[in-house]
């Protein structure tokens, strides 16, 4: 009888240490983020609407130059199927700037992008936050048939700069694979 609550104790502690020891396994190595990248991926911040959550990524400046955070995320059918994303209008429609701040404008016209075989657009903005900071944000627009990828980050570097670390991570093969997946319905 005097053994049970011996034996419950070794085997919670058993169990605490093996699931301290399984989240240590699944958790990236401090300083490597997503498959080796800078980048680590953090919760979808944002509330659910009329589409699925996406996935959100952080990037820190040691990596990318400034703190960069970005956004992406499938929206199927949503997309022209003859023309893709036409102009810079649809790219400030469809890119998921308002989740982050209803106050954005434009910088400049916008550009034709290609990433991962599917075509679109890219354009700088500048955006206040609801605490009143102003950041950088670049929105894309890729469409691949009647489908689009949108995704947006934020920073508080130039535009260009912004737009570089995250066109090198959208462009990267594992989230090349993870976005036509996820237009595949994946």
């Amino acid at each position: 009888m005097r053994r049970w609550p011996a034996i419950l104790i070794a085997a919670l502690a058993f169990g605490a240490v093996s699931g301290v020891a399984a989240y240590q396994k699944v958790r990236p190595p401090q300083g490597e983020g997503i498959h080796g990248t800078a980048w680590r991926e953090i919760a979808w911040p944002f509330p659910r609407d009329g589409w699925p959550a996406g996935r959100a990524f952080h990037c820190g400046a040691e990596s990318c130059g400034e703190e960069v955070e970005l956004y992406a995320r499938p929206k199927i059918g949503f997309c022209n199927c003859d023309s893709g994303v036409a102009d810079d209008d649809e790219v400030d429609r469809v890119a998921d700037l308002d989740l982050m701040s209803q106050r954005f404008v434009p910088l400049e016209a916008g550009e034709v992008i290609r990433i991962g075989g599917m075509s679109g657009r890219a354009r700088g903005y500048d955006l206040t936050m609801p605490d009143g900071s102003t950041h950088t944000a670049v929105g894309f627009a890729l469409s691949r048939r009647c489908d689009l990828m949108v995704a947006v980050v934020q920073g508080k570097g130039s535009a260009a700069g912004v737009q570089r670390v995250a066109r090198d991570f959208l462009g990267s093969d594992d989230m090349t694979r993870w976005m036509i997946a996820a237009l595949n319905g994946g």
